[in-house]
């Protein structure tokens, strides 16, 4: 199996943790938790008259301290240790400078951050000798074949490559603890991310396994010393010791107290409560990270705090006091950590809710949790300094810095004209949005507009979810009836939530593209910098505030990006869904027949809502590959649609019994496609010109050509549409290759056309003949871009220009419509999006 197109480790992480995006209020102990002290009054100042000052001594340390991480994890050691002297010698050198002057502040904190450093150099430079010691990078650099035991540091998550044909995968980050290569056996502790066939879903967080596979290279600075690229599946060793196997009872018996609740809420409960993320459907998450939700479905400091602030609070009615307390708090820290699994998102949460455990024991203050979040900063970077370039741990940080320096001030001028608790509520999720911002932009290019609004509106319901769902986890353990029972209240605040998620992903301007580039993050910086210093008078004039949130519905409801797209006239859209076809022929006001679906039900449903399309009489897969029916949710979404129409070779297997799950579920009839048949719905028809005769269906357990291979079967049989419309003639061919190109010639078939949809995304192979016989007008070509299979291929472009065709691409116009059916006018879309 080729790792090249596998999502790097980086990326996996980020996927479990960006959930610290917008939220890690509660983490800060600042957002309303018992005990939080809110000691300031309207004027930001304390009970005692005087203004509380920030405790910003450490804030210098911990950033210099990252910033010699995030450049020094991908040097040598040599480069860490020498930094290390330097640093630690030119600390020295001015801490007995600083000592013979009475004042000097800042050259202690000079000194500070110079002992950072030094640590870092240090911490760093282990870091990389341990991932260098022993013999699996050298192997990784050449590619080796080993065999390896294994032990399995994270739970198993499934992947599906968007666009490709290529089966789901499963990764899992583990530990090779012996490594037998070239005659020789070693034991080593190397972290490495295992890439396998989905049989590596049945291993479990904390066991031993033995396998045989090929070792590939990462980049310089990853946390892992080597991808294990594996087609066999795992030989199991042993099985995690007892308290990981206790923790997993409870993790089932929460999932078992919801398991009769709607797909939504049994998947959201359990990772609201221990991040377990294992049953949230693929619709929900793309909801929530289109509303900045996401961090309710990852471990956040937000999930442990919800929790303290419950349980503290019960100790206190029990007489628990002082020192007790915080052993309370420590104990359900431990308790949260092995429940949730000790990896690295999680002890980035347990360390944001020790800031909240040291907040509501002892009164805590905004000077104090800028000093606890420093110090968690460089704790965390000590102990691995890989955390210094993790997405996850900089949106965290960023996210909790954000409520800590921001929330208190916007707080106390929003409180200056409505209620305390509603300016709380508001203040802290648009601290944590606007200093996440230009990271969330840079990872998913995109800003979310509802982000805020989402989290005020979900905020009240996380409490009872969360802490109804703890409770329903412990009590499976003794009754499984009487779980279920608070599995079903757990429930009922999960449904707003996933309402609230849903109603605002479906916003027009919910999320608006932005260029992930140097370029276009530094310019968004700029923008947050200056709505930094802006911001607090806007939030203390009520009048101001009420024309902002007109002005940002405004966007919202009717984003400009959209304004003059789509023009009221049009006829037929090639949607931009990436390296994928997704085509909507219009068939009324509201109503259109869509063939193919791309391959991200995101993409397929924006194109739709755009578009006004709300009715789809009939929806037509041409064939089964994932990027033309992967997005058939996105249709279904919220839509009407009568019938699907497919193709009768029913392959490949997995995405055929998808397609036909989904349509039962959404109560939507399945229809094969005959040959030469004629369809017609309200002013537009067509004539089915292929598939003429299907080859027989591979024996199960076999795999049939892949997409790039001509003669692919799939490919073959894809259905080939001639389509009229307001006098226009377009021929929709899905992936046909060069041989049944050849074969509806053969037929006789009038194959002339004025569009003409070039099959396989515009890929080489092509029978120059059959684009001759089209005599097109207008050639368009839908490819995603950066794909890996090099499409539109230059070949098949300059085949199309010596037919005098014109050509046009999503890949370079974004989504392409057609207007005048005299002109054949073509109006682009939004921006093409990178994939």
């Amino acid at each position: 199996m080729s790792t090249s197109n596998h999502p790097t480790n980086q990326t996996d992480e980020q996927s479990a943790d960006e959930g610290d995006v917008q939220s890690v209020h509660g983490a800060d102990g600042l957002s309303g938790v018992p005990g939080d002290g809110h000691s300031t009054d309207k004027d930001g100042e304390q009970a005692g008259g005087q203004r509380e000052r920030l405790d910003v001594r450490l804030l210098a340390p911990a950033a210099a301290g990252w910033l010699a991480a995030v450049l020094l994890i991908p040097c040598r050691p040599f480069v860490g240790l020498l930094t290390a002297a330097v640093a630690f010698a030119l600390a020295a050198s001015l801490a007995i400078v600083v000592r013979r002057t009475t004042r000097a502040p800042l050259g202690w904190a000079a000194v500070g951050v110079l002992v950072v450093i030094a640590g870092m150099g240090a911490a760093a430079a282990l870091q990389v000798e341990s991932m260098r010691a022993g013999p699996v990078t050298g192997l990784a650099a050449d590619s080796a074949t080993v065999g390896v035991k294994l032990k399995i540091d994270s739970d198993p998550s499934v992947r599906r490559s968007p666009g490709s044909r290529r089966p789901p995968y499963v990764i899992v980050k583990a530990t090779i603890e012996e490594v037998r290569a070239r005659g020789t056996v070693t034991r080593v502790s190397t972290p490495v991310l295992v890439i396998g066939s989905e049989q590596w879903r049945q291993v479990r967080y904390g066991q031993r396994v033995a396998t045989t596979g090929r070792l590939e290279a990462v980049e310089q600075g990853s946390d892992v010393a080597a991808m294990l690229s594996v087609r066999s599946a795992p030989r199991f060793v042993n099985q995690p010791p007892w308290w990981l196997r206790a923790a997993e009872e409870v993790r089932a018996g929460l999932r078992e107290s919801v398991a009769h609740q709607p797909d939504d809420v049994r998947g959201l409960v359990p990772a609201l409560v221990m991040g377990d993320e294992s049953g949230l459907p693929a619709e929900l998450t793309e909801d929530f990270q289109t509303t900045g939700l996401t961090h309710l479905s990852a471990v956040s400091g937000t999930n442990l705090t919800l929790l303290l602030a419950f349980v503290l609070p019960m100790a206190r009615l029990v007489g628990v006091r002082a020192r007790g307390l915080t052993a309370v708090g420590l104990m359900t820290v431990v308790v949260f950590v092995i429940l949730a699994r000790p990896q690295p998102s999680v002890l980035r949460a347990a360390a944001m809710g020790l800031i909240a455990l040291a907040a509501m024991t002892s009164g805590g203050s905004r000077r104090r949790a800028v000093r606890s979040l420093s110090v968690a900063v460089i704790a965390l970077l000590l102990l691995d300094t890989s955390l210094a370039r993790s997405a996850g741990f900089a949106l965290s940080v960023l996210a909790t810095a954000g409520i800590v320096l921001l929330g208190p001030g916007w707080r106390d001028a929003l409180a200056q004209w409505m209620p305390t608790w509603l300016a709380d509520a508001i203040s802290c999720p648009l601290a944590a949005q606007l200093a996440c911002t230009p990271v969330v932009a840079w990872l998913s290019g995109e800003v979310s507009l509802v982000a805020v609004g989402a989290n005020l509106l979900a905020g009240p319901a996380v409490g009872p979810a969360t802490i109804l769902g703890f409770t329903a986890a412990g009590v499976a353990l003794v009754s499984t009836e009487a779980a279920q029972l608070v599995g079903w209240a757990a429930g009922w605040p999960a449904r707003w939530i996933i309402l609230i998620a849903r109603e605002g992903a479906d916003l027009p301007g919910a999320a608006n593209a932005w260029p992930a580039t140097a370029v276009g993050v530094a310019v968004l910086t700029l923008v947050c910098i200056a709505l930094v210093f802006g911001l607090h008078r806007i939030l203390v004039r009520p009048i101001a505030m009420v024309i902002a949130v007109v002005l940002l519905a405004v966007v919202v409801l009717r984003p400009v990006g959209s304004i003059g797209w789509p023009p009221d006239d049009w006829l037929f859209v090639m949607c931009d869904v990436g390296q994928g076809d997704g085509l909507v022929l219009r068939a009324g006001d509201t109503a259109a027949v869509v063939v193919d679906t791309g391959p991200d039900p995101a993409a397929m449903d924006r194109c739709l809502r755009d578009l006004g399309v709300e009715y789809v009489p009939v929806l037509v897969l041409s064939h089964f590959h994932a990027d033309h029916a992967g997005g058939l949710a996105g249709v279904l979404k919220d839509r009407r649609v009568d019938e699907i129409e497919v193709t009768p070779y029913f392959s490949p297997p997995a995405e055929y019994r998808r397609v036909v799950d989904l349509a039962s579920h959404h109560g939507v009839s399945l229809r094969t496609v005959t040959y030469q048949e004629r369809r017609v719905v309200g002013a537009l028809s067509w004539t089915t010109l292929w598939p003429a005769r299907v080859p027989a269906l591979p024996p199960p357990g076999t795999s049939s050509a892949t997409d790039t291979d001509e003669g692919s079967p799939e490919n073959n049989a894809s259905i080939t549409m001639m389509v009229e419309l307001s006098g226009l003639r377009i021929l929709l061919t899905g992936d046909l290759e060069p041989e049944s190109q050849r074969a509806i010639l053969a037929t006789g078939a009038d194959l002339r056309a004025d569009v003409l949809k070039v099959p396989h995304h515009g890929s080489a192979q092509q029978d120059p003949a059959f684009i001759a016989a089209t005599n097109a007008r207008l050639a368009l070509i839908s490819a995603g871009q950066d794909n890996d299979y090099g499409h539109p291929a230059p070949r098949t472009l300059t085949l199309l220009s010596h037919q005098s065709t014109k050509t046009a691409t999503t890949l370079t116009q974004g989504a392409l419509t057609i207007t005048n059916p005299d002109n054949l006018t073509i109006t682009p879309g939004h921006q093409p999006r990178s994939r």
